[in-house]
C-alpha cells in the first residue's frame, strides 16, 4: 500500500494535470467556436458553386473542361486530412478507418496518398502506404493559399493523367458532439443527374469554354477548403470533449486518492496513539 507521502504526491501532480486539461478544454472551446462560424458561412458558398456547376454542366461541353472527364479507374489518389496535434479523442483514429476501409474497397488499384496533417503522415508511412505528398502545419495558420496550393498539386495530377480519380478523406463537422469520417470524390467533377421532364436552357456570357475555366479551379479550391474547415471545427470539438473527459476523470482519481489520504492519516494517528497508550501502561 502506498504510503502517506506517496499519496499526498499523487494528488498535487493530478491537480496540476487537472489544471492543464482544464485550460486546453478552454483554448479548444474558444477556438472551435471560430472554426465553427468559419464552416457555418462557408458552406453555403460551397454547396451553391458545386449545384451550379453540376447544373451547367448538363448545358455545355464537359469535354472542354479536362476536369470533367472520366477515366476508368486504375490510378487512385487519396487526401487525408488529420490534425497535426494529438489530445483529441477518436478524431484521427476515425477517418484513419475510413482510409483503411477505402484501401481494402480498392484492390487492384493503384493508390497515391497525400496527407494533410502529421498524424494522418504518420499512420500511412506506419502501414507502408505510398505517399507522394504531404503538407505539414497547415492548421497552425489555416489560410485560403494553403487550400488553392493542395488542389492545384492535385488537380495537375489529375489533368496529366498521374492519377484517375481524386478523393478527399476527412472527418465533416456535424456538432460539437459528432464528426462523421467522410470519402469525397473531388475529381472528376460528377454531373448533376439528367432529368427527362425537366430541360434547362442557359444563356451564356462570357462562352461556355471561359466560363467554366473560371468556375472549375475556384470549385475545386473551394471544395478543398471547405474539407480543411470542417476537419478544423472537428478537431476543435473533439480536443474540447476530450479535455472535458480528462478533467472530469482526474477530478475523480482526486476524490478517490483524497479519500486513500485520509484513511492512512486516520491509520497512522490510530497507531501512534496506541503507541502512547501502551507506553503509558508500561510506565504504569
Amino acid at each position: 500500500m502506498a504510503t502517506l507521502k506517496q499519496l499526498r504526491t499523487r494528488v498535487a501532480s493530478i491537480k496540476n494535470i487537472q489544471r492543464v486539461t482544464n485550460a486546453m478544454q478552454l483554448v479548444a472551446a474558444a477556438r472551435m467556436r471560430k472554426a465553427q462560424e468559419d464552416i457555418l458561412a462557408a458552406r453555403p458558398y460551397a454547396d451553391k458553386l458545386e449545384n451550379i456547376l453540376r447544373r451547367l454542366s448538363g448545358s455545355v461541353d464537359t469535354t472542354l473542361n479536362p476536369m470533367f472527364v472520366e477515366r476508368p479507374v486504375e490510378r487512385l489518389a487519396v487526401a487525408l486530412i488529420t490534425s497535426d496535434r494529438g489530445l483529441c479523442g477518436g478524431f484521427n483514429s476515425s477517418v484513419s478507418r475510413q482510409v483503411t476501409s477505402l484501401a481494402s474497397e480498392s484492390e487492384g488499384i493503384d493508390l497515391s496518398f497525400a496527407a494533410i496533417g502529421r498524424k494522418g503522415r504518420s499512420f500511412l508511412v506506419n502501414r507502408d502506404y505510398n505517399v507522394v505528398a504531404d503538407y505539414m502545419d497547415v492548421f497552425r495558420d489555416l489560410a485560403f493559399p494553403a487550400a488553392a496550393s493542395i488542389a492545384g498539386d492535385l488537380t495537375s495530377r489529375f489533368v496529366s493523367g498521374e492519377v484517375d480519380r481524386v478523393v478527399l478523406v476527412y472527418n465533416e463537422f456535424r456538432s460539437v458532439s459528432q464528426q462523421i469520417p467522410v470519402a469525397h470524390q473531388l475529381l472528376p467533377i460528377v454531373p448533376a443527374e439528367s432529368v427527362e421532364d425537366e430541360s434547362e436552357e442557359f444563356i451564356f456570357e462570357p462562352d461556355p469554354r471561359r466560363l467554366m475555366d473560371s468556375l472549375v479551379p475556384r470549385h475545386v479550391n473551394f471544395q478543398v477548403w471547405r474539407a480543411l474547415l470542417e476537419s478544423n471545427a472537428g478537431e476543435q470539438a473533439s480536443r474540447m470533449q476530450a479535455m472535458d473527459n480528462a478533467t472530469k476523470n482526474a477530478g475523480d482519481l482526486i476524490e478517490q486518492l483524497t479519500q486513500d489520504v485520509n484513511k492512512a492519516r486516520q491509520s497512522t494517528i490510530t497507531l501512534e496513539l496506541m503507541d502512547i497508550i501502551g507506553g503509558a501502561e508500561a510506565v504504569v
